[in-house]
């Protein structure tokens, strides 16, 4: 009976043990990607910031039309000093599409 408990407690050691931290460290690092949806959902809200930054623009540039005094806060229309985040981001995005692929 001592040389079967000696296997078991060797068996668990050396086979459940690292089995069970194996186990734990790939649910760990699957719950820490991003979902599809949640992907989507990005997509979606980048779209959606980038058609109002163009309504922004477009806004200012009316009310600059009217009134000739008017500075508007942000920076001026289509400079590329404005459109620096948004550029990264449509490459970051692009290359995902590519990894995709």
């Amino acid at each position: 009976m001592d040389n079967l408990t000696g296997i078991l407690i060797v068996a668990c050691i050396f086979v459940g043990l690292p089995w069970v931290i194996m186990h734990y460290i790939t649910k760990w690092k699957t719950a820490a990607t991003i979902t599809t949806d949640d992907e989507a959902l990005l997509e979606e809200l980048y779209q959606l910031a980038k058609r109002l930054d163009e309504r922004m623009d477009t806004v200012e540039r009316l009310v600059a039309s009217d009134n000739p005094d008017f500075q508007p806060p942000r920076l001026q229309h289509d400079r590329s000093i404005d459109n620096v985040p948004l550029r990264e981001l449509e490459e970051m995005l692009a290359e995902k599409k590519g990894e995709r692929a």
